[in-house]
């Protein structure tokens, strides 16, 4: 499944190397990253699959949830096909 992962919060060191550790350790693959600072917000995108790994949306959604709060971001997962349903007509 491919699924967009966002990031948003005051920027800090290790931001990008949490979030990318804990789809590394469930096998998640980051296809595409985008990442901005916008003054001092740190603002992140990826596109990711999770066709590999061992846990459904709503693990991936807990587990990135509690690494957002241990760095005092939020960090949410949402199915691609969320987005890709917007902009049918």
């Amino acid at each position: 499944m491919k699924a967009v992962v966002t990031v948003v919060g005051k920027d800090r060191t290790g931001i990008i190397a949490r979030v990318s550790g804990y789809l590394y350790e469930n096998s998640v693959n980051i296809l595409d990253i985008s990442q901005t600072i916008m003054q001092d917000i740190f603002t992140m995108i990826m596109l990711v699959d999770s066709a590999e790994s061992g846990l459904d949306l709503s693990s991936l959604q807990t587990g990135l949830a509690k690494v957002g709060e241990e760095l005092g971001v939020s960090v949410s997962i949402q199915r691609e096909e969320l987005f890709n349903s917007m902009h049918r007509i």
